[in-house]
């Protein structure tokens, strides 16, 4: 209690006014029926207690007067912070009050001067310290801070979750591919010798591929904002996937980088477009193509450019071919979906069997650690974020998957326009 005075009576007296020396007084007498109250409801409060231990209840006497305290105890605190908040409010009245831009230009001497006929209709007039006044819209009018960060865009990502999903506890992953079948299999006479039919394999690897970075921060940061640093890990891991996004896709499989499925995946044959193809008859055609590699297409993947091209295609009549404005369409063609994807070049196409003609395997999983233990960390205070995984990549059948490049003619619209 002693302390609640010592620090009101330092309020009334930074208040300042005439009325100041009035206010204490009335403040140590608000706080003296306060003490008075707290020791009367004790007393009251052992008295409850026996009549508990003696009778089994408290008296109705001894409940009412309890009553009769805590209410009078409201209304003292409640007098104690109107009393408060006339002092806070008297206390901001007293400060200085520095002028706005407009009672400084209006009050100069240069302005005056202009108004008056007596300079020339420029002027120089001198404005200070404005930034500071708590009448103007500066340094001194405080920002609402919202919580937490605004995060800049993300990319979806979506490559990962065609493929098959594995794991693998080795730095490599070894798998036996099929190279070539020769079928002699024919009718054959009855005595005659059987034909020999021939099967060739080939040993393939996919090596574990590491994708990490690190970001140094200061241990007083993190420390003062927790938020920053789960902001700081989701930015981390994100930048984990976006990489592998690209790997996956684009990988040319030199030193550390992954082999993608795009520089082992066919090539579209140019051959089968025809004159006035669109972009959805080249997409057939590459359908087709993986079709007669005896594999069935899972999913189509374009960059969202290619996308738009194809949604806004129309016939001659300037109708629409492949979507309604005014309906959710949904992203397909020819019954497969469609995937968007910034990673892809922008005028290319990838159609495929990505749930069977490819797999990745997780060897570690992404992960975030912190350390302390890095240079001269320790004697600056400073940590380093570190973001790691560990994938492979295996291609099982290039041949499945099938990579082109969208004709020009092919997206000028339908030919008889």
């Amino acid at each position: 209690m002693g302390a609640v005075a010592g620090a009101l009576g330092e309020m009334a007296r930074k208040s300042g006014g005439g009325s100041g020396s009035d206010e204490r007084v009335e403040i140590k007498s608000l706080l003296e029926d306060l003490a008075k109250r707290d020791e009367t409801i004790k007393k009251f409060a052992e008295k409850a207690g026996e009549e508990i231990k003696s009778l089994g209840q408290i008296s109705a006497e001894t409940k009412a007067a309890l009553e009769k305290i805590a209410s009078e105890g409201l209304e003292v605190q409640q007098r104690l912070f109107d009393l408060e908040q006339k002092m806070a409010r008297r206390g901001a009245a007293d400060q200085p009050r520095v002028k706005t831009w407009g009672e400084v230009v209006a009050e100069s001497d240069g302005y005056k001067s202009v108004a008056e006929g007596r300079a020339s209709r420029s002027g120089r007039i001198a404005v200070k310290a404005v930034t500071s006044a708590v009448t103007s819209a500066g340094v001194m009018v405080p920002a609402d801070r919202l919580p937490g960060v605004v995060v800049a865009p993300l990319r979806e990502l979506v490559v990962r979750d065609l493929l098959l999903p594995g794991r693998t506890t080795s730095n490599s992953v070894e798998y036996v591919r099929e190279d070539v079948f020769t079928n002699n299999a024919a009718a054959v006479a009855e005595g005659a010798q059987k034909p020999e039919s021939d099967i060739t394999f080939e040993l393939a690897n996919a090596g574990v591929k590491t994708i990490a970075h690190w970001i140094p921060a200061s241990k007083q940061i993190l420390d003062d904002a927790p938020q920053l640093q789960s902001y700081i890990d989701m930015r981390m891991l994100y930048g984990l996937q976006l990489k592998e996004e690209q790997q996956i896709l684009l990988g040319d499989g030199t030193g550390a980088n992954m082999l993608g499925i795009i520089p082992q995946a066919a090539a579209y044959q140019v051959a089968r477009n025809k004159d006035g193809d669109t972009m959805i008859d080249v997409v057939r055609h590459a359908l087709l193509q993986v079709r007669l590699s005896l594999y069935r297409p899972s999913a189509i993947i374009m960059h969202p450019e290619e996308w738009e091209a194809i949604e806004l295609t129309k016939d001659k009549n300037g109708n629409y071919i492949w979507s309604n404005p005014t309906l959710y369409n949904g992203k397909n063609l020819w019954g497969y979906p469609v995937v968007e994807s910034m990673a892809m070049a922008p005028g290319d196409f990838l159609v495929g069997a990505f749930n069977a003609g490819a797999q990745l395997f997780d060897r570690e999983d992404a992960t975030v650690e912190i350390s302390a233990e890095d240079r001269d960390n320790f004697i600056k205070n400073m940590l380093t974020i570190r973001a790691e995984e560990r994938a492979a990549l295996a291609v099982y059948r290039p041949a499945s998957f099938v990579h082109g490049t969208f004709p020009s003619t092919a997206v000028a619209p339908p030919a008889g326009e």
